[in-house]
C-alpha cells in the first residue's frame, strides 16, 4: 500500500504540481505503483483470487489511460512508459 508521502511524491513528479492529481500521467503512475505493490502481495499469497480481480481491473484501467495518452500525444506516451518501465 502506498503511503501519503509516496503518493504526493508521484503526483509532484508526474503532474508537475502537487495538486494536479487528475492528469492522466499521474493516474498511470499511481496505478503502476499500486500494481507493483499487489504483485509482491501475490508472491506471498497466491490463492488470493478476490484481490487478483482488483489487480486485473487496475491493469485494464491503466491500459485505457495509456491508450488515451498515446492517441493524444505519442511522444508523451513513449516518455511515460520509458520512465515507468512498463514495457520492454
Amino acid at each position: 500500500m502506498l503511503t501519503k508521502e509516496q503518493k504526493s511524491e508521484l503526483v509532484s513528479v508526474y503532474g508537475g504540481n502537487p495538486s494536479n492529481t487528475g492528469d492522466s500521467a499521474v493516474q498511470v503512475a499511481l496505478l503502476t505503483a499500486r500494481i507493483n505493490d499487489l504483485q509482491e502481495h501475490f508472491k506471498a499469497n497466491p490463492k488470493d483470487h478476490a484481490s487478483r480481480r482488483g489487480l486485473l481491473k487496475m491493469v485494464g484501467q491503466r491500459r485505457r489511460l495509456l491508450r488515451y495518452i498515446a492517441n493524444r500525444n505519442i511522444n508523451e506516451y513513449r516518455d511515460l512508459i520509458a520512465k515507468l518501465g512498463i514495457r520492454k
